[in-house]
């Protein structure tokens, strides 16, 4: 098999105030690197969200003659060019029509109930999926922005598993955004743009995934029981109100300026599989602090899947680990994947990593791409939750880079 054979999927990136122009550039990238004849089959595509979506959607269709477009907003692209968060990013993967074609499953009404919409693809997907199949996952992050209100990937995702009734497939995917203030959001389900949606790309059989999950979050505490939690508001741990705990591991004064810095300085982690077994952060589920309240001793979270009982850490986020986190993950995915039919490398990113959220001197996508040497096309977004598998099943996941690389099998 040639190279040429094997790079069939192409990327294109485009940056231009114009939906059209940053559409045509992005277009006009793909076919030329490396130049393909080969007809487009499906396309995933990223867009800022200063771009009207309506137009981008018509000028992607037009100009690759498909209308099989999935992907939506995002808060950013990453290309083997780097990131850029501007709002007037846009970039595409074109899958060729001599692949297999995917099953695009799409669902409607998440602001009727996740759950319900979740279980309905989910059940959708049983039908569609061969076991083991991967499942590429994009929906709307955004349910209304006054007041604000995002929609819970922990509720989709568990209806999505009530739907499958054990059926095993790969799930990996993410929230799409219009920026990283969490405004608003949007999904392509193939030629129309869709709000409060989700879709399903159940990809054939002889495609298959490797990935890794990058936060480099350190857990600072010992085991910890939630005692009391009501959805997202997080009351105690160990029967002691929550920001008591935290500040005092932290050492924390009680000033207002030290509750703010909360959500940059830690996450609460739970640990999956062996609670005693070396640290590894793909075992870990992690979720970010969105605020505490200092009247009721509480702070909130950006999920609301933790539960009375559960057990978990208090992990440090720093961008020095979330660096190293970042160079030795793409190592490795690079090791695992010298021998294989790669297709194509996908990179769900979190906003909140980016320089400009995080404070970084860096931005971590580009220690991603100087250590990534997998010799397959790159793309990747800013999301607002990502999803991937974790201890053999597929969870939301906050603050974590998700780098899958899509490969062939005989």
């Amino acid at each position: 098999m040639t190279a040429g054979d094997r790079h069939s999927v192409r990327v294109g990136r485009g940056r231009d105030p114009d939906s059209d122009k940053a559409v045509l550039s992005a277009i006009h990238q793909a076919r030329i690197s490396p130049p393909t004849n080969d007809a487009p089959g499906w396309v995933l595509a990223f867009c800022g969200g200063k771009h009207d979506p309506s137009k981008m959607i018509h000028a992607l269709s037009a100009g690759l003659d498909t209308t099989e477009i999935v992907g939506g907003s995002a808060a950013g692209v990453i290309t083997r060019a780097g990131a850029g968060y501007s709002g007037f990013e846009t970039a595409i993967a074109v899958f060729p029509a001599s692949l297999p074609p995917p099953i695009l499953l799409t669902e409607n009404h998440l602001d009727a109930g996740e759950r319900s919409a979740g279980a309905r693809l989910g059940e959708r997907i049983r039908s569609a999926a061969a076991p083991n199949s991967v499942v590429l996952l994009f929906y709307d992050s955004v349910a209304q922005s006054d007041p604000h209100q995002l929609h819970p990937a922990s509720l989709l995702v568990e209806g999505i598993y009530d739907g499958l009734n054990g059926h095993p497939v790969d799930i990996l995917g993410g929230g799409m955004l219009t920026d990283m203030n969490l405004t608003d959001g949007y999904i392509f389900d193939r030629s129309i743009v869709a709000k409060h949606a989700v879709t399903a790309v159940v990809l054939p059989q002889e495609i298959r995934a490797e990935t890794a999950i990058l936060h480099g979050c350190v857990p600072v505490s010992a085991f910890l029981e939630i005692t009391k939690i009501e959805g997202a508001e997080l009351f105690e741990l160990n029967s002691q109100p929550a920001l008591d705990v935290i500040e005092g591991l932290l050492g924390m004064p009680a000033g207002e300026s030290a509750r703010d810095a909360l959500s940059l300085m830690v996450t609460l982690g739970e640990k999956h599989g062996d609670r005693y077994a070396p640290y590894d952060e793909n075992a870990y589920v992690n979720r970010l602090i969105l605020s505490a309240n200092p009247a009721r001793r509480s702070i909130t979270l950006f999920e609301p899947d933790f539960k009375a009982g559960s057990i978990v850490q208090i992990m440090s986020r720093d961008n020095g680990l979330m660096a190293e986190s970042v160079r030795r993950g793409a190592q490795l995915m690079t090791e695992r994947c010298a021998d294989r039919d790669c297709l194509l490398t996908l990179y769900v990113d979190c906003a909140g990593r980016a320089s400009a959220r995080s404070g970084s001197q860096i931005e971590e996508a580009d220690i991603l791409l100087e250590n990534l040497a997998i010799d397959a096309p790159f793309i990747g977004f800013y999301s607002g939750v990502e999803i991937a598998p974790v201890n053999g099943c597929s969870r939301p996941l906050d603050w974590t880079g998700v780098l899958t690389t899509l490969y062939r099998v005989p």
